[in-house]
């Protein structure tokens, strides 16, 4: 990230965080949850340990941890989710600290956590490396480090890739997918671990059919909100065309409904 002064990333970080609090992105987690079930299965939490959930949205994996008698702090850049992650905890009666935060500048002195996860959530931070740092610093020596992140290849990749047709993300920035890919895991993590396990996943996306699947992360995935924002009617149409496209090729349903899987990376860290 030596391409960008500290002002180009706050600018694009805040460029991000305005995109995550567009639209409904709580909704879309709801899709999502037993993701955050199995990563805390696979981190094999302990009753009583100190648990981060970095970029945690509106709370799925920190929500997951707390069932599992953790004790749970969640941090996420866009306060609006904070609030609908502490609205849920609530209603579960779950006791869980959720804080406004940043994945890049965590507010918690070195080795305050027996495990910090995060699901789909940190790989988006525009700096990889500080946000890589961050997680090991906060994390204690022999504690884990859990993620949950979208591969390159993936259904989510592919949006991804198909978007930035349209709308290209600022130059020399890196594609939050390498955090999908084990080669670059440990280029982030480096000799600061004693091991990393990776299992590729298959996560289930399922709606009534492809054009329910485009209205509603048009509606509600912030990211996909603001690009049609940026773009043309004729812009938009096209990426429109190329979304249904993408959701047919994947689509296993055989019959009008969208049954999509979607690939992604679970990852298991110790700290050295």
């Amino acid at each position: 990230m030596s391409e960008y002064q500290p002002q180009e990333l706050s600018a694009i970080k805040e460029r991000q965080q305005q995109a995550w609090a567009a639209g409904d992105f709580a909704l879309l987690a709801t899709k999502i949850v037993l993701v955050s079930e199995q990563l805390c299965e696979a981190v094999d939490l302990r009753p009583g340990q100190k648990v981060l959930d970095i970029a945690t949205g509106s709370g799925n994996t920190a929500i997951a941890a707390a069932r599992r008698e953790c004790v749970v702090t969640g941090v996420d850049y866009v306060e609006a989710l904070i609030e609908r992650a502490k609205l849920r905890a609530a209603t579960e009666r779950l006791q869980i600290a959720f804080h406004q935060g940043d994945a890049e500048d965590l507010r918690f002195p070195d080795a305050s956590f027996d495990a910090v996860l995060s699901t789909f959530g940190a790989m988006f931070a525009p700096h990889q490396e500080k946000a890589a740092g961050e997680m090991l610093r906060v994390c204690r020596s022999g504690g884990k480090i859990g993620l949950a992140n979208w591969t390159p290849d993936s259904f989510v990749g592919e949006i991804f890739k198909t978007a930035s047709r349209y709308l290209p993300p600022p130059p020399n920035l890196k594609p939050p997918t390498l955090w999908g890919t084990e080669d670059r895991l440990r280029e982030l993590f480096g000799k600061a671990i004693s091991s990393l396990q990776t299992v590729r996943r298959s996560f289930v996306f399922r709606f009534l059919s492809a054009q329910h699947w485009l209205e509603f992360h048009r509606t509600h995935f912030g990211p996909m909100v603001k690009t049609y924002e940026l773009l043309s009617r004729a812009e938009g149409e096209n990426l429109s065309r190329d979304l249904l496209a993408l959701v047919s090729r994947y689509n296993r349903s055989g019959d009008k409904t969208a049954i999509i899987p979607g690939d992604y990376l679970e990852v298991v860290v110790v700290k050295r």
